[in-house]
């Protein structure tokens, strides 16, 4: 794999003579939580199968993939008209006997025997042979190989968006990071204001403190941003990676969102409030496109 994050979602196609036989080939894939495979073939390709898939397996890791193989041209199916002799001579035999039996006359014609399909009917056999499995088996893999520049290509732009929504979110915990103590300072102020308010100008230091430690236990949010910038580092280093990142990358978004939910509940703050917003907005996104990540 070239790129380090190849998309799930592609198309490609191939088309190649075998003969006076033309293969063609369609392939295409979208986002699944294994790898699955789904084969339309001919019958004479039924064989095939797991040739098709391992072809196919060398580029795919992950997402439910659809073949689809059709076959055209003069000589693709094969017809012959079968005659059941055995069944035809005991036919005749028999109405033969019918018609000395009742004194009958009318002579037995060929429209009396062909019109049964019993005895003579239409065989279509499809042909199939080594060189035409060959190209079948070639057209796969160049149509695979056009699925995969298209997964890459999209994988690509998936990692900048997404690298770039990483960014923001780094921004945010950063600020978050500066800002959190103004919050215990000014629930101090606050909590002072009011008290001299309520004591009529006198102030009851110790009080205070008290009330101020516990709403700062309280809405602490220091363990939470430490997380959650230890799973953007991660994150980070995951998109860096030339493995199968889907996976990883998902179940780190859902951890960033518990710890940025944990804030939420936490601080008691109108911009924090706000910047939550912004930032389960940004994780969303994320979700969204490391969804269609291999």
């Amino acid at each position: 794999v070239d790129t380090m994050a190849v998309s799930m979602t592609g198309f490609g196609r191939c088309k190649m003579e075998a003969g006076p036989l033309t293969v063609h080939v369609e392939v295409k894939s979208v986002n699944h939580r294994f790898c699955e495979y789904h084969i339309r073939t001919p019958r004479q390709f039924l064989s095939l199968e797991d040739k098709i898939k391992k072809k196919m397996a060398g580029h795919i890791r992950r997402g439910r993939v659809e073949v689809y193989i059709t076959l055209e041209g003069a000589g693709a199916i094969s017809r012959k008209v079968h005659a059941d002799w055995d069944l035809i001579e005991e036919y005749y035999r028999v109405i033969e006997q019918v018609r000395d039996k009742f004194d009958l006359t009318g002579a037995i014609t060929v429209q009396d025997l062909i019109s049964k399909e019993e005895l003579i009917h239409i065989e279509e056999s499809e042909s199939a042979n080594e060189e035409l499995e060959d190209t079948v088996l070639n057209a796969v893999e160049q149509a695979t190989i056009q699925l995969m520049n298209m997964r890459n290509s999209e994988g690509e732009e998936l990692l900048k968006d997404i690298a770039s929504h990483l960014k923001q979110l780094e921004a945010y915990v950063n600020g978050l990071r500066q800002f959190a103590p103004s919050v215990i300072l000014n629930y101090k102020e606050r909590l002072s204001k009011k008290m001299i308010e309520f004591l009529n100008g006198q102030m009851d230091e110790a009080r205070i403190l008290t009330e101020v430690a516990l709403f700062a236990d309280k809405a602490d949010i220091t363990e939470e941003l430490t997380r959650l910038s230890s799973h953007i580092l991660q994150f980070s280093n995951i998109l860096d990676s030339t493995e199968t990142i889907g996976r990883k990358l998902d179940f780190l978004v859902q951890e960033m969102n518990r710890e940025v939910n944990t804030i939420g509940s936490k601080a008691n703050d109108p911009h924090i409030a706000v910047e939550v917003i912004e930032m389960k907005s940004l994780l969303e996104k994320m979700k969204e496109q490391i969804q269609n990540i291999e």
